[in-house]
């Protein structure tokens, strides 16, 4: 019986005074790692604490956010990172290559992190579909819903009527087409139903 309260003794304290984290033995190669390069492009955020911040100090790194397995990952490098402090509370002082609607000085949660990271693993191209997107939509807009909206990129709101006109109307003889008027379909289109930003085509709903 008593080994059995020691044990839970034992465990009470544990919990209460958790191990304090130790960095592991090539932290310097962690650090590497995990280092925002400036010429990647990669989304990045500059780690550092209020405590720090607050003392007079903008002590912090800036990490890359790619280089994380999850956000689980992250977080607990920005404790090995801040050490020596008992209990940080990390600041997020700036940030580089994703959307400002995702960024947070003082609040960095999962779901931010996972939506940062899959920007981040998005080809160059994609990025800059979603970055026209969000310039004339706005960035409240989930990825998922970003991707279904887009229809392609084309050299002008014409051209991508043609395309549709020809998509749905394949079968519409030559002579026909010849009265169809295609400026004013396109400019119908843009009007109520397809916006063109930077030669990306979204629908509006």
């Amino acid at each position: 019986m008593e080994n059995s309260k020691s044990q839970c003794t034992i465990e009470v304290m544990n919990s209460i005074y958790p191990e304090k984290r130790v960095r592991p033995e090539n932290w310097a190669e962690v650090v590497t790692e995990h280092e925002y390069d400036y010429t990647s492009g990669n989304p990045a955020l500059y780690v550092g604490t209020y405590h720090k911040y607050n003392s007079g100090s903008i002590d912090g790194m800036w990490v890359d956010l790619t280089s994380f397995l999850d956000y689980d990952d992250f977080i607990e490098f920005c404790y090995l990172l801040h050490i020596d402090e008992e209990d940080p509370e990390f600041m997020y002082q700036d940030y580089e290559n994703f959307p400002c609607k995702w960024n947070s000085e003082g609040f960095f949660d999962e779901d931010t992190f996972d939506k940062i990271a899959e920007y981040g693993n998005m080809c160059e191209e994609d990025r800059e579909m979603c970055d026209a997107f969000n310039e004339h939509y706005g960035e409240d807009y989930p990825l998922d819903e970003i991707r279904q909206r887009f229809h392609g990129k084309w050299d002008s709101e014409v051209e991508y009527a043609e395309q549709l006109l020809n998509d749905c109307y394949s079968d519409m003889p030559e002579f026909a087409r010849r009265y169809f008027d295609m400026e004013q379909f396109a400019r119908d289109l843009f009007a109520y139903d397809y916006t063109f930003v930077d030669g990306y085509v979204f629908s509006d709903y």
